[in-house]
């Protein structure tokens, strides 16, 4: 009997122990390299962007009166839901560089930024069209709250309500930190809308108002039903190492240019 005739067979119980410890191993090795990767970029950009920081305050101070970082409550990772079937975020305070008047939310309580917000400052118009006011956000990065790469975080009072109207809305919050850059906000507008002439905006049709409500054309949901595209295929390349690479890197180097070209607002 020659070796080659020999039928190796692997008992069926270790075949399912693997296919368990394979996506297992991934999670873990991609959770490693992602708080490195986060630590590494946010020790350096704490530590060489603390001149550009200096500058950036003394302009929101000669600017405007207030405080110079303004602190947030945010949304962070799904935490499944509770006895009354409600989503359920974890949250944290966000830090960002003040781009609006001190009493922005006095009369509308929260609301998001609309396109030529007259809230907004004019060193926060800059600062918001370059995206320089998410740079605190490296502190959040440092300490935990926060990755590097992820979903935008929203805010709590706002996202339950988004979960109600965009279903699986939750699930881009699902094992995944919230990002300062992330694979919407380098795809998509500032707000989230598609670019003209881009593949998603073909697709306009389904997600700008699907159920054809009255009165309801131009709303939040809207734009947040086009991040959801890019933020679930950001989670679903979190399962497998490699894409995982690919994807991170890609984002972390078309950040810089979305910056520079200013696509915020």
């Amino acid at each position: 009997m020659s070796i080659s005739s020999i039928r190796l067979e692997v008992p069926e119980y270790q075949i399912k122990r693997r296919a368990l410890l394979l996506p297992r191993a991934n999670i873990v090795a991609v959770a490693v390299v992602k708080r490195a990767i986060d630590l590494f970029i946010a020790g350096v950009g704490l530590l060489v962007g603390s001149p550009l920081f200096a500058l950036i305050a003394v302009a929101i101070r000669l600017d405007s009166p207030g405080p110079i970082l303004y602190r947030q409550r945010r949304a962070g990772a799904y935490q499944g839901r509770t006895v009354d079937n409600r989503a359920r975020f974890g949250d944290f305070e966000m830090l960002k560089f003040r781009s609006m008047r001190v009493d922005a939310e006095k009369f509308t309580g929260a609301v998001l930024a609309e396109e030529n917000d007259p809230r907004v400052t004019r060193v926060g118009r800059f600062l918001r069209k370059t995206r320089l006011d998410e740079l605190p956000q490296l502190y959040n990065v440092l300490v935990g709250d926060m990755s590097m790469v992820g979903p935008r975080p929203e805010r709590p009072e706002l996202l339950e309500n988004l979960t109600l109207a965009i279903p699986f809305f939750e699930e881009r919050m699902r094992g995944a930190k919230p990002g300062i850059t992330g694979l919407a906000q380098v795809s998509l507008t500032y707000s989230g809308r598609a670019p003209e002439g881009s593949p998603v905006a073909a697709l306009d049709s389904s997600l700008v108002n699907p159920f054809e409500l009255d009165g309801a054309e131009g709303s939040l949901a809207d734009d947040m039903r086009t991040k959801l595209l890019f933020d679930l295929a950001y989670v679903a390349a979190l399962e497998r190492f490699w894409t995982y690479l690919v994807v991170e890197f890609g984002i972390l180097l078309k950040t810089p240019w979305v910056m520079i070209r200013g696509l915020g607002r």
